[in-house]
């Protein structure tokens, strides 16, 4: 539901940019405030899931996540449509990490991978035809009918969470999860993707521009200063000193930067300066669906076989060589001569990368920081597509309405995709350091002061508790 939405806000762009007439800053608001709730108060989600309940949080994240989307169908301005998208966020915050959390304390050790992977692999799909399911709705009636698809199916979620899903939670976790280190990582993000989106209309000079870069780099500053000095910190600064760990979210970070940019200007390079409609641009993303269904859930399989490095290299190149190609995709050209073979590449690297990464940075925590680190990644995978949201048009040169004209989108378009691209390779450059090994591997626990220096133990975590 979370992923399906996404990518159907971004076709819908163009449309909710006629009826409000809003600019490219009141676009990229309109993506980024969901981005930023969700980046921002996704590690203390994954928190309170291990205190309280993996599927008790879960269930409210569903809940919060369908009001908020019935909200936004009803959104009658810009400014009210970036609010309510804030409250979606929230709720995706609290549904997302909960998860993969349940599948890591549910799943045995050998299954983590492929089950991972089928969680990626679904999810990658809905994504990707959200695009597909959004050029449908607004085209039988508006942009509001991809909102409003939500509310029912967060009832039938919230059914089978109660009829299908063990409840579990970190029996060791004791103390109040760290709401104000969440809120000081909230202003802190907020703070620098305001001054960047609104940089290129108020100028680099603007007090407003300063004042939120200033915020942000102190609410970050100070955030960061008080997880080191913890004693219960909201993100255990040991889980940094696993190489792997760091390296696969960094790999994560710029990845996501570049689907983010590019999912963002794709439907609407397709829709402004190519003309497709709204249906047409969603279809014109269906290999890229076909690709994760038929191969994310082996990809994550392959990974658990042969170890992950090879993928993790292999799909971020292959993505950078599906985004070359995008630069071709302008006025005049055919679909299948130019559009599709880029998908599918890009599709392809997709596949190759995504699982792998996801099973890669959970494996490499111990099970008892299964939510912590479920938050960690998507933490990192939202902030990255938040500030390429924030950064690329001004990058790219679009500005005011320059979306809406061919020329200067197309121009804005291929500028873009080569720095996406790029952001691409550094991805695929970092997964040469990843340990190949870690999905073979039993996790050590971090339980105490010797623990933390250990490489590996010899010993499980401690059994998470469920109960049926």
């Amino acid at each position: 539901m979370a992923m399906l939405d996404s990518s159907i806000v971004n076709v819908a762009l163009p449309r909710i940019g006629a009826e409000f007439g809003a600019s490219v800053s009141g676009l990229q608001w309109i993506l980024d405030g969901y981005l930023l709730a969700l980046a921002s108060l996704i590690l203390v989600a994954g928190s309170l899931g291990d205190r309280y309940g993996r599927r008790r949080v879960f269930v409210i994240g569903v809940v919060w996540f369908g009001v908020a989307s019935a909200l936004c169908g009803l959104a009658m301005s810009t400014e009210m449509l970036v609010v309510t998208r804030i409250l979606q966020g929230i709720g995706g915050a609290l549904l997302t990490p909960g998860s993969l959390a349940i599948l890591q304390a549910t799943f045995a050790h050998d299954d983590r991978a492929r089950a991972i992977g089928t969680w990626s692999g679904l999810g990658g799909i809905a994504a990707a035809i959200g695009p597909l399911v959004g050029g449908l709705l607004v085209q039988a009636w508006s942009w509001r009918l991809g909102f409003l698809i939500n509310p029912p199916l967060a009832v039938v979620c919230v059914l089978l969470a109660h009829r299908c899903v063990p409840e579990s939670r970190d029996e060791t976790v004791h103390g109040r999860p760290g709401i104000l280190a969440s809120v000081l990582g909230a202003l802190g993000l907020a703070g620098i993707t305001a001054a960047l989106v609104e940089a290129p209309t108020r100028g680099v000079g603007s007090p407003l521009v300063w004042i939120c870069a200033l915020l942000g780099v102190a609410g970050l500053a100070t955030f960061v200063r008080m997880q080191l000095r913890s004693a219960d910190p909201l993100v255990p600064p040991r889980l940094f000193t696993d190489r792997t760990f760091t390296l696969a979210n960094g790999l994560t970070f710029v990845v996501y930067a570049a689907l983010g940019g590019v999912m963002m200007l794709l439907v609407l390079q397709l829709q402004v300066s190519l003309g497709y409609t709204p249906t047409a641009a969603g279809l014109a993303g269906l290999p890229i669906t076909f690709v994760m269904l038929l191969l994310s859930g082996r990809s994550g399989a392959l990974a658990q076989k042969i170890g992950p490095r090879a993928q993790l290299i292999a799909g971020p190149f292959l993505l950078a060589a599906g985004m070359l190609l995008m630069t071709r995709i302008g006025p005049g050209v055919s679909y299948l001569g130019t559009v599709f073979p880029a998908v599918l590449v890009f599709g392809l690297g997709l596949a190759a990368v995504v699982a792998p990464v996801t099973a890669t940075v959970l494996a490499a925590a111990p099970d008892e920081h299964a939510g912590v680190a479920s938050g960690v990644n998507n933490a990192i995978a939202r902030a990255g597509g938040l500030l390429a949201i924030a950064v690329l048009p001004a990058v790219a040169g679009l500005t005011g309405e320059s979306y809406s004209d061919p020329a200067e989108l197309t121009a804005g378009w291929r500028m873009a995709l080569v720095v996406c691209a790029g952001l691409a390779v550094v991805g695929g450059l970092l997964a040469f350091g990843v340990r190949n090994s870690v999905l073979q591997e039993e996790p050590a626990p971090m339980a105490g002061p010797d623990l933390s220096r250990c490489l590996h133990c010899a010993v499980d975590a401690p059994p998470t508790h469920t109960r049926n």
